[in-house]
């Protein structure tokens, strides 16, 4: 999956510019930015303070919250010199972008406390085209950005959207800004970085949809892999994540993760969810790895993490992973993270194996 977050982020700028430029000689602070409370001086700038603030808080490694400080502008900078920071803003990001490690992770609120390049790249472009957007409405003036960075941030950061006609207006429609024919209006909205969950020696690492149809085709889903990875089911469940998203029912927390090893970042397995948890909170787990990580407890030590993380939520009761009966070692992968044998009379050859939750804890049935 060849890396192109910030190429895509010079493209949205450069978008973003060109269009703005057409318009340089109008009066922007008189103008109100679309739907926006902000007028169009203020909106072409705070995208600016976001570009910059994305490229600190990953340059900075932030941890907890955003870098502590704030850019301005010199007084009497027009038009022209605001678009210059916009550009220089883009500039920063990208080379931040283009330096910092896949495994790096920095601080953003949203969803889950921290975001990584590709997801700051995918915020970086929703600001500057949504708000270009905007300011071009409030202007009068028509922008449609190349098609393929909709499609970036669609498929990074808004993996729960089903995908509609076509790239911009399904993005304008998810973001609160426009209208899709049998689909009720958006109102409040959130953006959703992928989900890493950690263990001693593994990341759980969420796959996007961008990284999903890579897999599916063949490539690596932009992980770097152990000898022989990735392995056929990995891909088979990204398949089930393309489906989920086409039909309207993908929920990424619920979907395909990554195992990536802690001590070179290497992609050893897939693991995840067959597809959100039913009316009674049930939901079913699979698993594999490499043949070249096993024997080492990572899948173990993976399912236990999964199984905590989704134990300890309101609409998960029961977890349960299918096994071959003759599957030993994938029997015993599930036993080490505390699944038990359900007996089925009617089902013989198979093996199921259960984990119930009551009141936070984890009980075996």
């Amino acid at each position: 999956m060849r890396e192109i977050h910030g190429e895509r982020v010079q493209q949205a700028v450069a978008s973003c510019v060109a269009l703005l430029r057409t318009a340089a000689d109008r009066d922007w602070t008189a103008v109100r930015a679309g739907r926006l409370e902000w007028n169009c001086h203020a909106t072409a700038f705070h995208i600016a303070e976001d570009l910059i603030a994305y490229a600190a808080n990953l340059a900075g490694r932030a941890r907890d919250d955003y870098i502590p400080f704030e850019i301005t502008l010199d007084d009497g900078t027009d038009n022209e010199g605001l678009l210059q920071v916009i550009e220089t803003t883009g500039a920063l990001l990208t080379a931040t972008l283009r330096t910092t490690p896949p495994e790096v992770r920095a601080f953003h609120p949203y969803p889950f406390r921290s975001a990584n390049r590709e997801g700051f790249a995918a915020m970086g472009i929703a600001e500057v085209l949504l708000h270009t957007h905007d300011i071009a409405e409030g202007l009068g003036v028509a922008y449609e950005p190349p098609a393929e960075l909709p499609e970036f941030v669609l498929t990074r950061i808004f993996p729960h959207v089903q995908p509609g006609p076509d790239h911009w207006r399904t993005l304008l429609w998810a973001t609160g800004r426009g209208d899709l024919p049998g689909r009720a209006p958006v109102t409040e909205w959130r953006w959703r970085n992928n989900l890493v969950i950690p263990t001693d020696r593994l990341t759980l690492q969420g796959v996007t949809p961008a990284a999903a149809a890579d897999l599916g085709a063949g490539g690596d889903g932009g992980f770097n892999w152990i000898v022989g990875g990735p392995y056929e089911g990995t891909r088979e469940a990204a398949g089930m994540v393309l489906k989920a998203r086409e039909a309207g029912v993908h929920r990424p927390e619920f979907g395909l993760f990554v195992l990536v090893r802690e001590e070179d970042g290497l992609a050893v397995g897939g693991m995840g969810f067959h597809g959100v948890p039913d009316e009674e909170g049930r939901a079913e787990v699979g698993y594999d790895l490499v043949e070249g990580a096993r024997g080492r407890g990572y899948a173990s030590e993976a399912l236990s993490a999964l199984s905590e993380w989704a134990v300890a939520r309101d609409d998960v009761q029961l977890l349960c992973a299918t096994v071959e009966a003759d599957n030993l070692p994938s029997q015993g992968v599930a036993t080490r993270a505390g699944y038990v044998r359900a007996v089925h009379e009617e089902q013989d050859m198979d093996a199921t194996l259960q984990l119930y939750i009551r009141k936070g804890r984890r009980q075996a049935a």
